[in-house]
């Protein structure tokens, strides 16, 4: 048995990891992927302080054995159930054991089973992030990273005096598009209705820039190029399509928090996204969530580590 169990092994979750066994408890992570998130899509990791540019690739390469070599047992097994098991629950051979665990706690038992293998945790963090909402368009996902991105404030300093596109109506499209025009040449904003769904303020500042220009009414159709973005195609509702020439498409029309298998754990809001406060706990004594799958405002490689370290010393303290 482990003191703690992390479903996820991103940036929140190997943090998690770290802090978890510096305090000196036994971890385990389990992640169905691979290590580092949505992070290693990242061609340079330029706004972690203290690190001046890396690759995503590289810094969840560090983050990961960085957890390992402290004595973190990652484990590349996904989830596939999670449950609470009372220690009344148990047998008595087994309360005998959960009476000898270091975790000091005997309120629960977290059972978290894979394809392959069950594992019982004193604590459970949940750490699965969430997933950008993709187009579905033919080479989106061969073209992640050369050319586009999920993540304006990420990636937009590397499109400096060039023209990009982004496609979404909400606030966070806008949010982007307002940013991207600080420092590219050129920014289409491109939305399927007649009218933006974001903060009327936003569409004020938008309008007011010279280098953005609106593209209502229109979706994407296809995306151009080979092994590098050229252009997008787009179609508008009267059905005449055209084609734009950029150098970089942002898409931000949303993302699906990867919640589905813990939604029976603890609190979610009504797109999934798991409840907790900045002390990372949730409604469920034990259990703690970290990173992208937890209601909050700002999603970033910093909040994420945040989130991480301050859920695995949630954690200790409750394991006690």
């Amino acid at each position: 048995m482990y003191d703690m169990i992390i479903i996820g092994a991103g940036p929140a979750g190997l943090s998690a990891a770290i802090y978890g066994v510096r305090a000196g408890k036994s971890v385990l992570v389990l992640e169905g992927k691979t290590y580092g998130g949505q992070i290693i899509n990242t061609p340079e990791v330029e706004n972690y302080p203290g690190i001046q540019k890396m690759s995503g690739f590289e810094f969840a390469k560090g983050l990961y054995e960085q957890a390992k070599n402290l004595g973190a047992q990652i484990k590349m097994e996904k989830a596939v159930s999670v449950e609470k098991r009372e220690t009344g629950e148990q047998s008595d051979m087994e309360a005998a054991e959960a009476d000898e665990n270091e975790s000091g706690t005997d309120a629960s038992v977290f059972v978290v089973s894979t394809s392959k293998n069950s594992y019982e945790g004193g604590a459970l963090i949940l750490a699965m992030g969430a997933k950008n909402r993709m187009l579905g368009l033919p080479g989106e996902q061969e073209l992640t990273g050369a050319g586009i991105s999920y993540c304006a404030t990420c990636d937009g300093m590397f499109y400096r005096d060039k023209v990009v596109a982004v496609n979404g109506g909400g606030s966070t499209a806008l949010e982007d598009a307002l940013f991207l025009s600080n420092y590219c040449k050129e920014v289409y904003l491109i939305h399927r209705r007649d009218a933006f769904r974001g903060e009327q303020k936003l569409v004020d500042a938008l309008t007011k820039r010279e280098n953005v220009r609106f593209i209502l009414n229109s979706v994407v159709t296809a995306l151009i190029g080979d092994g590098r973005l050229e252009g997008v195609s787009i179609k508008n509702k009267d059905g005449e399509e055209k084609t734009l020439k950029v150098d970089g498409l942002f898409i931000a029309i949303g993302q699906e928090p990867e919640t589905a298998l813990t939604k029976e754990m603890a609190d979610m809001d009504e797109k999934g996204y798991i409840q907790a406060g900045e002390d990372c706990r949730t409604s469920v004594p034990g259990v703690f969530v970290a990173g992208d799958c937890r209601t909050k405002t700002v999603r970033q490689l910093t909040t994420a580590a945040a989130d991480g370290a301050v859920a695995a010393l949630m954690a200790v303290e409750y394991l006690g």
